[in-house]
């Protein structure tokens, strides 16, 4: 019995578009549904990438207040079980621009007495929030930030893209076996047999 030769399978580029009698309506919509989802899928990352950045990079609105320690700080940190910087919370009280006095919790050295000043960040609702992130870091929070976002919204759009492309192929899939319906019989007639 002799070897039957290997076939090989060369992939045509771009045959969404290419004339060709075989190529129906669904395929040009098909190839440029997945140019757009693509394209859409970049730019979406992209953009929400950037605009992540932005956001976290942009200055919040809080402010440095003066607040005095209002309880003298305790003499030995207590351990939180994670990050330890090996200060103590201790309460504060700090006056606003309008007179109006407010308290809060902030960190303080042990063995801190009554009355020690220390500079606290406080947010638009006079609360004690951490200092803002500087130089280097800040950059570094805003890149991650894009880093993040950007593939996250960019596999979305492309999912959603996917979906749609597969309603188009079970469409088409649905459209050849119509046709074949109607033409499949006629393959057993005479002529069919003539050609063997």
């Amino acid at each position: 019995m002799a070897p039957t030769p290997s076939t090989t399978v060369t992939p045509v580029r771009l045959w969404h578009w290419r004339p060709n009698p075989l190529r129906r309506h669904s395929d040009v919509v098909e190839g440029w549904i997945v140019l757009a989802i693509w394209t859409l899928a970049v730019l979406a990352g992209v953009v929400a990438g950037v605009l992540a950045a932005q956001a976290v990079d942009r200055p919040t609105r809080v402010h440095a207040v003066s607040a005095v320690l209002t309880d003298d700080a305790a003499r030995t940190p207590v351990g939180t079980g994670g990050y330890d910087d090996g200060r103590v919370w201790a309460a504060v009280r700090w006056t606003d621009a309008d007179g109006s006095v407010h308290k809060g919790q902030a960190k303080f050295f042990p063995g801190a007495p009554v009355g020690t000043r220390i500079t606290v960040w406080t947010d638009a609702n006079d609360r004690v929030v951490s200092a803002p992130l500087t130089g280097g870091a800040a950059t570094l929070q805003a890149v991650m930030a894009g880093v993040l976002v950007a593939p996250s919204v960019g596999a979305t759009v492309w999912g959603g893209g996917r979906v749609v492309r597969a309603r188009l192929i079970r469409r088409r899939m649905a459209e050849w076996d119509e046709e074949w319906q109607q033409i499949g019989p006629q393959w057993g007639g005479p002529e069919w047999r003539k050609l063997r």
